[in-house]
C-alpha cells in the first residue's frame, strides 16, 4: 500500500493523499509540507506562518481540527502560531472573527487551515495536503469562507451522504491517529526549518 499519493483535482490542484495508518507518513507529509510553506511564504512574500485548526470538541468528526491545535500547542511550536484549539475552537459561529484578525493583525503570515473532511470511503483515515484555500463546511452543507493559502484535511467519513448526524458515529481512533500524524508532520517541518536556519 502507497503511502501517499498524488492527486490533480477538476480545477488543476494538487493535493497529495497520506495514509495516516502507515508509520513513515508522518516523515513523508512533513517533507512535502515543509517544501510548500517554503515555496508559498516566498511567492505570497510571508514572513511567519499561522496554523488555523477549525472544528469543535462537541462532534466526534469534527474535533480534528481541535485536537492538532492542541496537540501542537503542547508542543509549544517556537516558529508558528496556533489558532483553534480544544479550549479555544474555531467553528462556524467564530471563523469570521478569525479571519479579520487574521487580515489585521497577521497581514504577513501564511495561514496553513487544517480541518476535518469527507472522501472517498477508502480514502478515511488519509490526510491530505495542497496548495490553496480551505472551504469549511462542505461535507455537512455549511456555506462558510474560505480561508488558508495550504490547507491540511483529515478524512474522517465517506462523502455518500452529506449527513451531520454522520460525524456524530465517528471513531474517535481515526481521528486521533490522523490529528497524531498531522501534529507530528508539523513539528518535524519546525525542526527541519531550524536545522536549515543553522546551516
Amino acid at each position: 500500500m502507497k503511502i501517499w499519493e498524488r492527486k490533480a483535482l477538476q480545477n488543476s490542484r494538487e493535493v497529495y493523499y497520506y495514509n495516516s495508518f502507515q508509520r513513515s507518513a508522518a516523515g513523508e507529509f512533513a517533507g512535502r509540507l515543509e517544501t510548500l510553506i517554503r515555496e508559498e511564504a516566498r511567492r505570497k512574500k510571508k514572513q511567519s506562518v499561522v496554523f488555523l485548526c477549525i472544528g469543535t470538541d462537541r462532534s466526534t468528526g469534527d474535533s480534528l481540527g481541535p485536537l492538532v491545535g492542541y496537540k501542537l500547542r503542547e508542543s509549544r511550536l517556537s516558529g508558528a502560531l496556533v489558532f483553534g484549539t480544544l479550549d479555544r475552537p474555531v467553528h462556524a459561529m467564530n471563523l469570521d472573527h478569525y479571519l479579520e484578525v487574521l487580515r489585521v493583525c497577521y497581514r504577513d503570515a501564511l495561514v496553513v487551515a487544517v480541518d476535518a473532511s469527507v472522501g472517498r470511503g477508502e480514502h478515511v483515515g488519509y490526510v491530505t495536503l495542497g496548495r490553496g484555500a480551505l472551504k469549511p463546511g462542505l461535507g455537512v452543507s455549511k456555506e462558510l469562507r474560505s480561508v488558508g493559502d495550504l490547507f491540511i484535511t483529515g478524512i474522517v467519513g465517506s462523502c455518500g451522504t452529506y449527513d451531520p448526524l454522520m460525524l456524530q458515529s465517528v471513531r474517535l481512533s481515526v481521528v486521533m491517529r490522523m490529528a497524531d500524524c498531522i501534529s507530528r508532520s508539523i513539528c518535524l517541518v519546525e525542526k527541519l526549518c531550524d536545522s536549515a536556519a543553522t546551516v
